[in-house]
């Protein structure tokens, strides 16, 4: 490419899009004005056109960020002469994808360079979405995760072939993005609306980070419902949606029916689609969705169905036996019946999970078995940190983040099956816009007493509220109130052995 004004750019992107993951095929003029065939990632295009650009006497600006922002509006002037107004409503129904899809656009649409699978759902996520990655690099891909929230640290959250990013790719990441961020930021705050969220600024970072990377196929779990989230810019060519239930009623709806309508917003056409088995009511909405989008539907089994059925659900746990640090499992698919599959993880939650990772990695391999040296290994090497997960033995500490009734109901009998605790004692704090009561119901029946204690956070149900919510369930003789974390522990180790 002799020169880079917009064609010019333009033209490079569509030469990268053709290769694939290599990067970017471009032809670049030297300073003895000799062509120089490169063949760069993203970031160091991006690099090259900056430095390029400052060869070629634009002003002799030395401030990279200014110059990156030049070319960004640039860009968004060029978008607007063609006719994509659109960037200049920011603040429309679908606000947060609007917004995310202009920064994107900036830089060059990223998020088209490797295969999505997209995820959904109420409860499951994460720990399907670490499934689908493990067996997906287990067949020799380059992987890319995008999870939330974090438990220990935020790298957590964007995950290169399975592990966090680094400090220093997370900041380059962001430095990479910033003078996009800011360019979109001040456009949308010109016409009235907000900045960028934070897990809208994530989502760019992570879809940027997989691109420059590179990796082949990104496993992307969306923030909040779907339709309206900032992840549903990408074109997923598999789409998952876990157990639908009741949570962040305020923004999804109180009701079933709205909250798989929100989710089943991230169904895209002539994709496959992955379900667990659902209530009546969101099967209902799925079901419209998927045949208006004329997906390959891949779905569990509801417990009514007959099996034999033609019409029945192709997905299925069939056999599921204790292991030691997990369970044994047999899996059926549309492709194949995987028999002694060995997922170190428990609860009978967890093997369903399984069930639709399996089904999601076969969906980006046209629907094919996978090897059983495939499965074995990416199974095994799953972890779900946060997950009914063993902390300490004498006596034994687990910590789960379930978060809602619907979550909780799967792990009181994941707790039971896996260590028959004779005395339990649940330790919980919680956000103020979920459904307390109804957690502390269902932990009731399953536990001797309850601790309560303060969560670090703006957004947390005062301590003492939480308390009286507790004897209401408990009663007044069952629950403790902690002043932390740490004391809470330590009071239900007490009372547990006691």
């Amino acid at each position: 490419l002799a020169g880079l004004d917009e064609d010019g750019i333009a033209a490079a992107r569509q030469a990268a899009r053709a290769r694939g993951q290599e990067g970017w095929l471009i032809e670049l003029t030297n300073t003895t004005g000799q062509p120089v065939l490169e063949n760069l990632t993203n970031r160091d295009l991006r690099r090259r056109v900056l430095e390029a650009s400052l060869g070629r006497g634009l002003g002799g600006e030395h401030d990279t960020r200014q110059l990156v922002l030049g070319i960004a509006r640039r860009r968004a002037e060029r978008a607007r002469l063609l006719g994509y107004e659109h960037h200049a409503a920011w603040v429309a129904a679908d606000g947060c994808a609007r917004t995310t899809e202009a920064v994107l656009d900036l830089l060059g649409n990223p998020e088209r360079a490797y295969q999505v699978v997209h995820i959904t759902g109420t409860n499951g996520k994460t720990s399907t979405a670490r499934m689908i990655e493990r067996l997906l690099a287990a067949t020799g891909m380059r992987t890319g995760r995008f999870t939330s929230p974090h438990l220990a640290t935020i790298r957590e959250r964007i995950s290169l072939d399975g592990e966090p990013i680094s400090e220093e790719g997370f900041i380059a990441a962001w430095e990479d993005v910033e003078p996009y961020v800011r360019m979109v930021d001040e456009r949308s705050v010109a016409e009235g609306g907000p900045r960028l969220s934070f897990f809208e600024v994530l989502t760019v970072m992570a879809l940027a980070a997989f691109a420059d990377h590179p990796v082949d196929v990104a496993v992307i779990e969306v923030g909040l419902g779907g339709t309206w989230d900032s992840t549903n810019v990408v074109a997923s060519e598999v789409e998952v949606i876990t157990p639908v239930g009741l949570d962040h009623g305020a923004w999804l709806g109180t009701t079933l029916t709205e909250v798989a309508q929100n989710k089943a917003g991230i169904i895209k056409d002539g994709a496959t689609l992955v379900t667990a088995a659902q209530p009546p009511q969101a099967q209902e909405v799925i079901a419209q969705a998927a045949a208006a989008h004329g997906v390959v539907w891949r779905r569990e089994l509801d417990p009514q169905e007959d099996p034999h059925d033609p019409d029945a659900g192709a997905l299925r746990v069939v056999e599921r036996t204790l292991a030691v640090g997990g369970q044994m499992v047999t899996l059926v698919t549309s492709a194949a019946v995987y028999e002694d599959v060995f997922i170190p993880l428990h609860g009978d939650y967890q093997a369903r999970n399984a069930l639709l990772a399996l089904a999601a990695a076969e969906a980006l391999f046209a629907g094919r078995a996978l090897p059983a040296k495939v499965v074995e290994d990416g199974f095994a090497s799953v972890t779900s940190p946060g997950r009914l997960e063993v902390l300490r033995s004498s006596p034994t500490v687990l910590v789960d983040v379930a978060h809602n009734p619907h979550g909780v109901s799967a792990l009181v009998p994941a707790v039971e099956e896996a260590f028959g605790f004779t005395h339990l004692v649940a330790v919980l704090g919680i956000m103020a816009d979920k459904d307390a009561e109804g957690v502390l119901a269902v932990l009731e029946p399953a536990t001797d007493a309850v601790v309560v204690v303060p969560v670090d956070s703006p957004r947390a149900m005062d301590v003492e509220d939480l308390a009286a919510t507790a004897r209401e369930v408990y009663g007044e003789d069952r629950v403790v109130v902690a002043r932390d974390l740490a004391e809470g522990i330590e009071q239900a180790v007490r009372l547990s052995e006691g």
